[in-house]
């Protein structure tokens, strides 16, 4: 077609609405309650319990003999027999919405004639549709159902989408006898939509493989589309019937006319059908799980009227075509259930005890598994990824995303820059994968991904999709649309699609992952009950042997000191000095075997965590380390207040008292000495993630990098007996218990000559009393 036509089609289509055109009015129309319907037929709405008419359209003296006026708020019976009427009356409460259908003879005395009557009920009325009957219908009906029988059998014959597109359209053009029957896909819910079939008149313009813009099916018109299977036009010139009353008295709106299939048309609507040409159209709905999947779109040259039987027959094509689109659909998802659940297996084998680690060692198996271009592993706060880079503002932005799947299922987006633009999360289009399968792991919030990058992807448009209308002389206006005026763009920030094996394939590796983690799980918890029944004997053993040990002990000391008592005179040098030496070793044991029970003590006594002041514990252990401090001429520094934590204050306060004393007896040869006392966000060691955390930093002598982690061993001091004041080396070891009894973490940073930071939190566990 020509440019000139093409101009020519856009100035007629323009003429015919007039000026003012506002495409966002469009948008927001109420297209279920325009007040009106197509001239061919009429319609009343009654009160199902006196059967008075409550709305009337104004043609219903030229159809059933009686003026609208005179037949609101009188009996339906005035047109209607009593027999048809309670018919109408039980077949419309079998459904709120469906239309039931019947043949009478109605209209008042002297204009009684033949119709088919649809009722369905609405807003608490039963609504009829009067459709005048052609007799000779009924002979023609008989022939049209058998072919309307061959044309499901060949529907069923179809094995792919397409191949059920294909056959839809050249069975609906058959069976109806329009110009263009097209099949046409959306992109989405409210995306565009593309025509994947098609089944066209000679001389009329091929649109195979064109998409139209969204704003073409309004998200209103999508809604309705989701509860009527089907709708017809007959004529884009049809002057529109109004209603009386226009608007019902109790809702001061019009009559809800979204189950009415002679419900008028949007004047957008009509012109955006003139505008390609078309004088009639039937539009049949293609649902997939409830949602509009697609339509059926038919167009006429000319104007055309599909009798009600014809309708229904087209309304049971489309169911037909929907379950076929879902039966199609399960098989693809059962075959590549079955492909995938071989490949998964096969990378099953793969994998180790260390789940995590095995799952990155053989990465390339895990990302072909599902042909993406990255994977990413997110457990326990731990970030693992190979392949295409994922920025970490993504990683975090796919956790609720994780956590809000269904248990065993997946999730997955071709379009992942366009949702977390949305959402307002995740970095700009070009640092982030286009498309992720998502497949949620252990705790919520877990997850394994699949990431894929963008591919650019061609597409064909009816119409400039970011320009649907035009400025013209009579303001702005639809633009035409079709293959005459194709617009080429380039589809950005999309990834190639996830089939259904993809998914198949995600979901057979979440429960084999699944499998292996309980499997280990149940490995992991019979260790940890032999650890603890192991570490409660060594606790005992500990606590036991220490006090068993004391009396004997005590015995060695006591007759040492005696003996250089009674017998001193007596002794020679060499006798003396090593009888001092065993009352020294023997008191230097029982420091040993106190810190022992100690030690013990704090795996055997329960926590008692309330909501303490840590000031309140900081003056407690400084009155007790306060004169150790000040001998060492160490200067305490402390914020002006200190938050309030969950803990057992008991123990609080001995993890305070042992780093303060530790600062003291490593306090540096400097003027400026100092401890400091505070409470900051720290990372502590393996997690990435920063938190607060009680910190005693000291300007002290530092510990070697080499010995950082010996200091927290029981007994292991880093100095001789006698240096640095002493000591039996348990004093960490029982700090590092007691933070590890509270659910929390120690940690330590230090520089040799500059001092030592040590860091320990104190779990999440709300304030209560927590046995041991």
């Amino acid at each position: 077609m020509t440019d000139e036509w093409l101009s020519e089609r856009a100035r007629a289509a323009e003429a015919s609405v007039g000026t003012g055109f506002d495409l966002s009015q469009c948008v927001r129309e109420r297209i279920h309650q325009l007040g009106g319907v197509q001239s061919h037929g009429t319609l009343l709405a009654v009160d199902p319990a006196s059967a008075l008419v409550d709305t009337a359209a104004e043609n219903t003296g030229a159809l059933l003999g009686t003026p609208a006026d005179e037949l609101v708020g009188r009996p339906v019976t005035a047109v209607l027999a009593d027999a048809d009427w309670a018919e109408a009356l039980a077949a419309s409460a079998e459904a709120d919405f469906v239309a039931a259908t019947l043949p009478v003879t109605a209209g008042s005395p002297g204009h009684r004639t033949g119709f088919d009557l649809s009722a369905h009920r609405r807003e608490g009325l039963v609504v009829l549709e009067f459709e005048p009957r052609d007799e000779g219908d009924a002979f023609r009906f008989a022939g049209f159902y058998q072919e309307v029988r061959r044309a499901l059998r060949r529907l069923r014959s179809a094995g792919t989408v397409d191949d059920c597109c294909r056959a839809a359209v050249g069975e609906v053009r058959r069976l109806t006898g329009y110009d263009r029957v097209v099949a046409y896909r959306f992109d989405g819910a409210d995306g565009p939509g593309e025509v994947v079939a098609e089944d066209v008149r000679e001389g009329w313009e091929p649109w195979l493989g064109l998409w139209f813009p969204a704003t073409d099916i309004p998200p209103q018109a999508r809604r309705l589309y989701e509860e009527n299977w089907i709708r017809v036009i007959r004529d884009v010139d049809d002057p529109t019937v109004r209603l009386r009353p226009e608007r019902r008295p109790a809702s001061g709106t019009p009559l809800d006319l979204s189950g009415a299939a002679l419900r008028t048309v949007s004047g957008y609507h009509l012109e955006y059908l003139r505008n390609i040409g078309v004088r009639s159209s039937m539009s049949v709905s293609l649902l997939r799980e409830g949602r509009l999947w697609g339509l059926i779109a038919c167009h006429g040259a000319e104007p055309r009227t599909l009798a009600p039987e014809v309708r229904s027959a087209c309304e049971l094509f489309g169911t037909a075509f929907s379950m076929q689109l879902a039966a199609i659909e399960e098989r693809h998802r059962a075959d590549a259930l079955e492909r995938s659940g071989r490949d998964v297996a096969t990378v099953a084998g793969l994998l180790e005890e260390d789940v995590d680690a095995s799952l990155l060692r053989h990465e390339s198996a895990v990302r072909d598994l599902v042909g993406a271009d990255g994977v990413l592993l997110v457990r326990g706060g731990r970030v693992s990824s190979a392949g295409l880079p994922v920025p970490e503002e993504v990683v975090r932005a796919l956790g609720p995303y994780a956590a809000r799947a269904a248990s065993g299922g997946v999730w997955s987006t071709d379009r992942l820059p366009e949702l977390l633009a949305a959402d307002g999360t995740g970095p700009g289009p070009e640092a982030c994968p286009a498309g992720v399968l998502l497949l949620p792991v252990g705790r919520s919030g877990d997850y394994l991904a699949w990431v894929r990058q963008e591919r650019p992807t061609p597409r064909d448009w009816a119409a400039d999709p970011a320009r649907p209308v035009l400025v013209g002389p009579q303001g702005e206006r639809l633009t035409p649309r079709g293959s005459s005026a194709v617009f080429r763009s380039m589809i950005r920030g999309r990834s190639l699609p996830w089939t259904a094996r993809d998914q198949a394939a995600a979901t057979e590796m979440g429960r084999l992952l699944t499998e292996l983690v309980l499997r280990h799980a149940d490995e992991l918890d019979q260790l940890n009950d032999e650890l603890r029944m192991t570490n409660l004997d060594l606790d005992s053993f500990a606590h036991v042997a220490a006090h068993d040990l004391k009396e004997p002990l005590r015995g060695i000391a006591n007759a040492a000191t005696f003996t250089l008592e009674d017998a001193a005179e007596s002794l020679d040098a060499t006798s003396v000095r090593r009888l001092e030496t065993m009352r020294r070793l023997a008191a230097r044991m029982d420091d040993l075997l106190n810190s022992l029970l100690h030690y013990a003590r704090m795996g055997r006594t329960g926590l008692h965590r309330e909501d303490v002041a840590l000031d309140d514990v900081l003056d407690a252990a400084l009155e007790v380390a306060g004169p150790r401090l000040a001998e060492e001429r160490v200067r305490v520094v402390r914020p002006q207040e200190l938050p309030r934590v969950g803990a057992d204050p008991d123990r609080l306060f001995e993890i305070l008292l042992n780093l303060l004393v530790n600062a003291a007896k490593y306090a540096a040869d400097r003027p400026d000495r100092t401890v400091q006392v505070a409470m900051e966000d720290a990372v502590a060691p393996g997690t990435g993630r920063a938190g607060p955390a009680v910190v005693v930093r000291d300007n002290g002598i530092g510990i070697p990098d080499e010995r950082q982690e010996e200091v927290f061993e029981l007994f292991r001091r880093l100095h001789g007996p006698r240096e640095r004041g002493g000591g039996t080396g348990v004093g960490l070891a029982v700090v590092k218990r007691i933070v590890e009894r509270h659910g929390g973490r120690l940690w330590l940073t230090s520089t040799p000559g500059e001092g030592t930071a040590f860091y320990f939190t104190l779990g999440e566990e709300p304030p209560g009393e927590v046995g041991g």
